[in-house]
């Protein structure tokens, strides 16, 4: 079975049609989704779908920095630790700090990123993580945490080699999405170097849709043009590439 260890399976994103779409992706043999928090509000939307899919959806709970709000963010930080002890949680997240959008929050993106570090850590939970034009200052606060030894998946990994060999050293997997099935991405080189066996499968499902499907709503059906590619720079079979990456994404989470 495959693993989309990051997709936004919502309703808000799907109205008319989730229930295809994870029919699609069961059929795809994408037999687990993680799916992370943004706000939340996004609680109660998850846990709905979680109950109609119970053996298929695994939520998350955290705050995306994007959402963040200077005035409103603890507020949003203590509703959603209430959920950290619902055994459908397996996990934190997304989570970490975005300077693309808005630079003016980084101090309270700081603060909330370390106050949900400290959450993976106390109840032993896995991380989600957002990183976007701020690894310097993401590795700057994770590093205060080395101790702890956090797991988790750098989401949608746009680093570098040089921040995706901190991040292997660290022991975190890259989430490789359809990104890589672009033309002429750097992704496809850092990947190949870093090896396999720090990877997981993800799609960012309703964005990023790997070609042939780029610029459409991504699903998780889609995981296996993203193993394809995968397999593609490592010459191996796609069935090797399923069961390597599906083993990493059972070793961060406990979905078994």
């Amino acid at each position: 079975m495959y693993i989309d260890t990051h997709a936004h399976l919502y309703r808000t994103y799907y109205p008319d049609d989730l229930e295809k779409v994870v029919q699609r992706a069961i059929a795809a043999d994408v037999q687990r989704v993680i799916m992370p928090c943004v706000t939340a509000s996004n609680m109660a939307e998850l846990f709905e779908v979680q109950e109609k899919f119970s053996e298929y959806i695994f939520p998350l709970a955290g705050l995306h920095p994007t959402e963040v709000k200077q005035e409103t963010y603890q507020e949003e930080l203590d509703t959603l630790f209430s959920y950290l002890q619902d055994s459908r949680v397996v996990g934190v997240g997304e989570c970490g700090i975005d300077l693309y959008h808005d630079k003016e929050t980084l101090l309270a993106q700081q603060d909330a990123f370390q106050q949900q570090l400290t959450w993976a850590r106390d109840f032993n939970l896995p991380l989600s993580l957002h990183v976007r034009n701020a690894y310097n200052e993401t590795i700057a606060i994770l590093n205060n945490f080395r101790s702890a030894r956090l797991k988790g998946v750098m989401h949608c990994f746009s680093g570098g080699i040089q921040e995706a060999r901190w991040a292997v050293e660290y022991g975190l997997f890259l989430g490789i999405g359809g990104v890589i099935t672009f033309k002429n991405n750097q992704l496809q080189n850092i990947v190949k170097e870093i090896g396999i066996d720090h990877l997981v499968l993800e799609t960012d499902a309703p964005f990023l849709a790997p070609v042939p499907y780029r610029g459409k709503t991504n699903e998780s059906a889609y995981i296996p043009l993203i193993a394809e590619k995968i397999a593609a720079i490592f010459n191996l079979s796609v069935n090797d590439v399923m069961q390597i990456t599906t083993n990493n994404a059972l070793s961060i989470f406990n979905i078994a």
